[in-house]
C-alpha cells in the first residue's frame, strides 16, 4: 500500500471518530427522530429515540446492501436518502451514527474489503453525514432562528444538506480511489460527480419527503422502498449500458486490428497513450471520453481498405497509397450514423493532418485541426513506430520515436502535443533530446490559401509515422 494512501486511510478514519464522538456530545438526538407508536404529546423516552434511530439505520442498511459500481469504481448505493431523512429528524450526530452503522454492505461481511478499507468507507460517509447536519442547523438559524416549522426553509435546508454531502463524499471516495489505483484523484471525483449529480441530488427531495412521512406515520415511510429500489436499478441500467457500449467498441477495434498480425492491440495502447497525454495537457472529462473512444475506433475505416494494400510489405504506389489514406474518411462514414460517438467524428476523420497541412484528408494546417485529433496522431505515431510493421519489421527504440516525435515537430506533430507526450509515463527513463533551441514555426492560417502549392508531400513522404 502506498504510504500516501496509508496517511489518507488515517486521518480520514481519525477525523470520523472524532467528529462523531464531538457530534453526539454537542448535538443530542433531537425528538423528532423517535419511534413513538401511539403518537402521543409527551417527550419521547431515550428507549423510544434509540428505536428510531434503529429503524433508520436499519432502512439504510438496506440501501446500502447492493452498491453499483461506477465507470472509474467508485461504488454508490442509495442510502443517501434514509441518511439525510435521519439528519432532518435526529440532528447531525443522528445522522453520523446512521451513516457509520447503515452503510455496512455485503461484500463487507464476506470480508471482500480490507478493515482499512471498511473504516475508510464508513468514514467517508460519516463525515459528509455530520457536515450536512451542521449546514442544515446554520441555515436553519440563519433564515428562522432554528425554527423547522416552516417547511419551505426546512425543504431548502435539506437541499443544502443533500448539496454537502454528496460534494463531500463524492471526494472523500475520490481520493481514496484515486490514491489506491493511481488514477488522478480530481479526474475520479470530476468523473463520478459527473455520472452520478443528477440520482444523488434527486436523494434530496426524496431523504426530505420521507421524513416528512415518518412524523405522520412512521411505517408509511416502509412505502419509499420501491422509488429507491427504482433508482437504484436505474444506475445499474445506466452502467451496464455504458459498459456493453464501450465493449462494443473495444470488440469493434480487436477485429479491426486483427486484420493485420502486426497490428493486435494497437488501437487500445493508442487509446492508451492518447488518453493519458489528454491528462497531462487537462483536457476535461467529456475530452478524454472522447480519446477514449476515438483511440478505439481510429483505424475503423481500414475494414474498406483491402488486404493487398493493408498487408504489402513493400512501398505502396500512388493507387495504393490513395486507398490506404482514405481510412480515416471511411472510418468517419461508418460512425457517423452513431450519434452517441458524434464527439469522435473528428478525432477519426483528423487523426493523420500534418501539422504543417501536408497531410490528409483535408490538409489542414496547425490549430484547423481538431486538439483531439492531434493528441491522437501523436499517440498513433509513436505506437506505429515502436511496433513492428510489414513495412518495418524491425521497429524504433522508445528513445528513437521520442527523436522522431521531436524532429517532425512543428511539421507533422503539434510541438504542445509532443510536449505533453514526453511527461507521461510512457517514456519514463527514455531519453528526450529536447525542443529546439528556437521557437518552432507555427504555420499560420494565412498559410492556407496556398497550401496545395507549398506542400512537400512527396519530400516528407517517407516520415515513419506515415503508415500507423
Amino acid at each position: 500500500m502506498p504510504r500516501s494512501l496509508k496517511v489518507y486511510i488515517a486521518g480520514v478514519v481519525a477525523l470520523g471518530a472524532v467528529a462523531l464522538g464531538v457530534a453526539t456530545l454537542v448535538f443530542p438526538a433531537e425528538s423528532p427522530i423517535a419511534l413513538v407508536a401511539g403518537g402521543g404529546l409527551a417527550r419521547p423516552s431515550t428507549f423510544e429515540i434509540l428505536l428510531g434511530v434503529a429503524f433508520w439505520t436499519a432502512l439504510t442498511l438496506i440501501a446500502s446492501a447492493l452498491p453499483v459500481r461506477l465507470p472509474l469504481g467508485t461504488q454508490q448505493a442509495v442510502a443517501m436518502a434514509p441518511v439525510l431523512a435521519a439528519i432532518t429528524l435526529g440532528g447531525p450526530a443522528v445522522g453520523g451514527w446512521v451513516a457509520a452503522l447503515g452503510s455496512t454492505e455485503v461484500r463487507e461481511l464476506r470480508g471482500k474489503i480490507p478493515w482499512y478499507g471498511t473504516l475508510a468507507n464508513h468514514a467517508g460517509l460519516v463525515l459528509p453525514a455530520i457536515a450536512a447536519g451542521i449546514a442544515r442547523l446554520a441555515l436553519l438559524e440563519a433564515v428562522a432562528g432554528g425554527d423547522t416549522g416552516n417547511q419551505g426553509v426546512d425543504f431548502v435546508a435539506t437541499m443544502v444538506a443533500a448539496g454537502v454531502f454528496f460534494i463531500l463524499n463524492a471526494a472523500l471516495a475520490g481520493a481514496l480511489l484515486g490514491l489506491r489505483t493511481g488514477q488522478p484523484i480530481a479526474i475520479v471525483i470530476a468523473g463520478d460527480m459527473r455520472e452520478t449529480a443528477f440520482n444523488n441530488i434527486a436523494m434530496g427531495p426524496l431523504g426530505w419527503l420521507m421524513a416528512l412521512v415518518y412524523g405522520l406515520q412512521w411505517w408509511a415511510t416502509l412505502l419509499f422502498a420501491l422509488p429507491l429500489y427504482t433508482t437504484r436499478m436505474a444506475s445499474q441500467r445506466f452502467v451496464e449500458m455504458r459498459d456493453m457500449f464501450t465493449q462494443t467498441i473495444g470488440a469493434l477495434a480487436e477485429a479491426v486490428d486483427k486484420r493485420d498480425p502486426y497490428t493486435a492491440q494497437h488501437s487500445h495502447r493508442v487509446k492508451a497513450i492518447a488518453v493519458d497525454i489528454g491528462r497531462v495537457m487537462r483536457v476535461n472529462d467529456a475530452e478524454l471520453e472522447a480519446l477514449e473512444w476515438g483511440g478505439l475506433l481510429h483505424d475503423v475505416g481500414k475494414i474498406g481498405v483491402p488486404d493487398r494494400v493493408l498487408l504489402k510489405q513493400d512501398r505502396l504506389d500512388r493507387d495504393e497509397r490513395m486507398l490506404m489514406n482514405s481510412h480515416p474518411v471511411k472510418g468517419a462514414q461508418i460512425i457517423a450514423p452513431v450519434t452517441k460517438l458524434a464527439p469522435e467524428l473528428p478525432i477519426i476523420r483528423h487523426h493523420h493532418e500534418w501539422y504543417n497541412g501536408s497531410g490528409y484528408p483535408d490538409r489542414l494546417i496547425g490549430d484547423e485541426i481538431p486538439k483531439l485529433a492531434r493528441i491522437l496522431h501523436v499517440a498513433d505515431a509513436f505506437e506505429a513506430m515502436t511496433s513492428a510493421r510489414p513495412y518495418r519489421m524491425t521497429p524504433l527504440t522508445p528513445e528513437q520515436a521520442v527523436a522522431e516525435l521531436r524532429k517532425f515537430a512543428g511539421v507533422q506533430f503539434d510541438p504542445v502535443v509532443v510536449d505533453a507526450f514526453v511527461k507521461t509515463s510512457h517514456v519514463d527513463g527514455v531519453s528526450d533530446p529536447g525542443g529546439l533551441p528556437e521557437p518552432r514555426q507555427i504555420p499560420l492560417i494565412a498559410q492556407a490559401s496556398d497550401r496545395m502549392a507549398t506542400a512537400r508531400v512527396e519530400a516528407t513522404a517517407g516520415a515513419p509515422a506515415d503508415r500507423a
